[in-house]
């Protein structure tokens, strides 16, 4: 029984210390300096969800290891969404409306997203990361959604090149950001 606790404490550290990888990813500078995004909380957040979509994204389908531990990866990201929400003081009633709303929001990007990267020639992922991650910018550089929607791509096409065991194990490997080219 105690090994069973102490199991369940190990995994959802190890789950933790995977989602604060994704999200280091998802901070770097060079996304806010270089292409654009928003360096706000709507901004950070989106680039957050973006990033944790595309792993869920690897995990999905490969089995029912993959899906609780893509499971615990959605929860880890709400949870974080959760306390930084009280950081901010928002009080313990409002927290759970706007972390609804927040979960609502996140499972149409992910789906929106998911949709979008399946039309492989079309603009639908332009059209995603515009109402989304530049969601607050009035005019975006279609050359700066264009390399955004690359990046995605091309981080998609990476991760389904690690092997699964090394996501498991708690191991991503992003590449850089792209520099937009545009100023």
């Amino acid at each position: 029984m105690l090994d069973r606790l102490f199991r369940r404490r190990r995994e959802a550290r190890a789950v933790a210390d995977f989602y604060l990888t994704i999200v280091a990813q998802a901070r770097l500078p060079a996304f806010y300096r270089d292409l654009g995004v928003p360096d706000t909380l709507d901004g950070r957040f989106d680039m957050v969800v973006l990033h944790v979509f595309l792993v869920m994204r690897r995990l999905k389908g490969q089995g029912a290891a993959a899906a609780d531990r893509s499971r615990l990866l959605f929860e880890a990201m709400i949870d974080h969404f959760e306390k930084s929400l009280m950081e901010q003081g928002v009080g313990d009633s409002g927290v759970g409306r706007r972390i609804k709303t927040m979960a609502r929001g996140i499972a149409g990007r992910i789906e929106v997203y998911d949709r979008a990267l399946a039309d492989e020639g079309g603009q639908a992922l332009e059209v995603a990361l515009d109402n989304n991650v530049y969601g607050t910018v009035s005019e975006v550089p279609p050359q700066r959604l264009a390399v955004m929607a690359a990046y995605v791509r091309r981080e998609a096409a990476g991760l389904e090149a690690q092997p699964l065991e090394s996501l498991m194990a708690g191991e991503v490997r992003f590449g850089p950001p792209p520099d937009a080219g545009t100023d």
